[in-house]
């Protein structure tokens, strides 16, 4: 395995890296060594919209700056990493529409971290960040769902696995749409 920023060095001006996997799998860490222009992270708006970062009440106008971020950045040919769950697949639709719209590359980052994992994690998280346990297991499962093949077909152009290390992220490259 290469570590995450050799891994995704080569990104293509206008790359929209997404994350996906559940709550606590270690995304929001992997976004600060990934070589990319920008990070939106949905819960960093949603704190600063509502009440705190878990203030779920405010994520309909947390997507909504979000996707004005990503429009106004994919226009502008900067590379991208989207710090959000990403396990539903009609979101994942909707990021891949996005970026052909831009004429822009979409690589998935799927976090395979173990569930109990994350709910450890988890729960050393602030009170205001946690994830309920039935919602973080439904995330999970969604992951464990989305696999290279489905992500290919879905319209990503290449699927990487993220695998969080001590002091550092892993990612190797899974799959891409070149079959290589």
């Amino acid at each position: 395995m290469n570590n995450l920023t050799e891994s995704l060095r080569g990104l293509a001006p206008g790359a929209l890296v997404v994350a996906i996997g559940p709550g606590a799998s270690g995304k929001s860490t992997a976004a600060l060594t990934t070589p990319v222009d920008a990070v939106i992270s949905l819960d960093v708006l949603r704190g600063k919209i509502g009440t705190g970062e878990g203030d779920q009440s405010v994520t309909p106008a947390a997507v909504e700056q979000q996707n004005r971020l990503l429009d106004t950045f994919l226009a502008a040919g900067r590379r991208v990493f989207l710090d959000s769950t990403n396990v539903e697949p009609h979101i994942r639709a909707e990021l891949v529409e996005r970026a052909r719209r831009h004429q822009r590359p979409i690589i998935a980052l799927r976090f395979g971290t173990g569930l109990a994992t994350c709910r450890a994690r988890n729960r050393s998280r602030p009170e205001d960040r946690r994830v309920p346990d039935d919602v973080l297991t439904w995330q999970w499962s969604l992951t464990q769902q989305a696999t290279p093949q489905v992500l290919l077909e879905e319209g990503f152009v290449a699927v990487y696995e993220a695998a969080p290390e001590p002091g550092l992220f892993e990612a190797r490259p899974i799959q891409r749409k070149d079959g290589s």
